[in-house]
C-alpha cells in the first residue's frame, strides 16, 4: 500500500505534464500579419474575405490592418508585425518602392514576406500572388482597339506608383501598339485612383482633347470617374474600359453607359492563394516567386447571359 501511494504523485505529475504540452500544441496557431493597401475598396474587402477564409481552414490567425494609402502608417503596421514575432507578414504595399525597408527589416528579423496584388520593388520577398495584370490591360486595349475598328485617340488614368497598375497600362500599350491608328495621347496620374480626383482629370481632358474616343481606367474608381465626368459633358459617344469589374461597374455595363468593358479579377481566389502560399512555406515546402492568377473581361453581352433578362439601355 505505501508503494502506491509513493507512486500516485509521479503519476499526477506526469499526466498534468501531458495535459500542458497538449494544451500547447492545440493552442500553437501560426499568426500571420497582414497589411493592405486599403480596406474602402470592394476588391480589397473581398481580399480580405478569401483570405480569411482560408486561414479559417487552414488553422491560422490573422492580424489584419491597412495603410490606407499611407507610407508611414504602412511602414509602421509592419515594424508592429515584426515587434509582435509574427510567424509571417504579408504587405499589399501603399507604395511599391517605400516599402522596400520594411520588407527587408523583415527579412533581417527572419520573417518571411509575401505580397499580394501588388508587389514590392526589393527586398526579399517569398512569393507574389496577385492577377495576371498585363494579361487584363491586354484584353481591355484589344477589346477597345476592336471597337474603334483601329482608329481612335485614347487617355489613361495612371497610377504610376502601383506596380499592379504598371503592369496593366504595360498590357494595355503592347495590345494599342499592334494598330497603328490607335494613339495614347495623355496618361495623368489619379492620386489614389480616387473617383473624384479621376472625374477632375477627365474633365480636363474632355476640355483640353475635343477629339477625345477613348480612356482606359486603371482600376473600377477611375473608369466611373471618367463616366460622371462624360455624363456631366453629354459625351455619350466616348467609350471606356476599366479593370476590377466591381458590382458598380458592372450595372453602368449592363446598362449601355460608355463604360463597355471591365478586366475582372478574382479578389477572394488571390486572397485564399495568398495564405495557402504562406501555410506551405511555414510546413517547410517550396513556394514558387509567382502565382499569377488569370483575369478575364466583361462587357454587356457576357454580362447579360450571367444575369439572365438583358435590362433596357439607359439615356445617357
Amino acid at each position: 500500500m505505501r508503494r502506491a501511494v509513493r507512486r500516485w504523485p509521479l503519476a499526477v505529475g506526469a499526466l498534468l505534464l501531458g495535459f500542458g504540452c497538449a494544451k500547447k500544441e492545440a493552442t500553437a496557431r501560426a499568426q500571420i500579419g497582414v497589411t493592405l493597401l486599403t480596406e474602402a475598396h470592394v476588391f480589397y474587402q473581398d481580399l480580405k474575405r478569401g483570405m480569411q477564409q482560408a486561414a479559417d481552414s487552414l488553422g491560422m490567425d490573422l492580424h489584419i490592418v491597412a495603410g490606407e494609402w499611407d507610407l508611414a502608417r504602412q511602414t509602421s503596421q509592419v515594424q508592429n508585425f515584426i515587434n509582435q514575432g509574427m510567424n509571417a507578414i504579408v504587405i499589399a504595399p501603399v507604395d511599391s518602392r517605400g516599402i522596400v525597408s520594411a520588407v527587408e527589416e523583415a527579412n533581417r528579423a527572419n520573417i518571411p514576406v509575401f505580397t499580394a496584388d501588388i508587389a514590392a520593388s526589393g527586398g526579399n520577398v517569398v512569393s507574389h500572388i496577385a492577377s495576371d495584370n498585363a494579361q487584363g490591360g491586354r484584353l481591355v486595349g484589344e477589346y477597345l482597339a476592336r471597337r474603334l475598328h483601329g482608329i481612335g485617340k485614347v487617355a489613361i488614368l495612371d497610377q504610376p506608383t502601383v506596380t499592379s497598375v504598371i503592369d496593366r497600362v504595360r498590357g494595355f500599350r503592347e495590345a494599342l501598339a499592334q494598330y497603328p491608328g490607335m494613339e495614347i495621347i495623355a496618361a495623368p496620374a489619379v492620386e489614389r485612383g480616387l473617383r473624384e480626383v479621376a472625374k477632375q482629370k477627365t474633365d480636363n481632358l474632355l476640355q483640353a482633347h475635343r477629339d477625345l474616343t477613348a480612356i482606359f481606367g486603371s482600376n473600377d474608381d477611375c473608369a466611373l470617374g471618367a463616366l460622371a465626368s462624360a455624363r456631366a459633358a453629354g459625351r455619350s459617344n466616348l467609350l471606356i474600359v476599366g479593370f476590377d469589374a466591381t458590382p458598380e461597374a458592372r450595372t453602368a455595363i449592363l446598362e449601355d453607359t460608355p463604360l463597355k468593358a471591365d478586366a475582372i479579377q478574382h479578389p477572394v481566389e488571390i486572397g485564399r492563394r495568398t495564405i495557402e502560399a504562406v501555410a506551405a512555406r511555414l510546413r517547410g515546402d517550396s513556394v514558387p516567386p509567382l502565382i499569377p492568377i488569370p483575369v478575364g473581361i466583361v462587357d454587356r453581352d457576357s454580362l447579360r447571359i450571367q444575369s439572365g433578362p438583358p435590362i433596357p439601355a439607359r439615356t445617357n
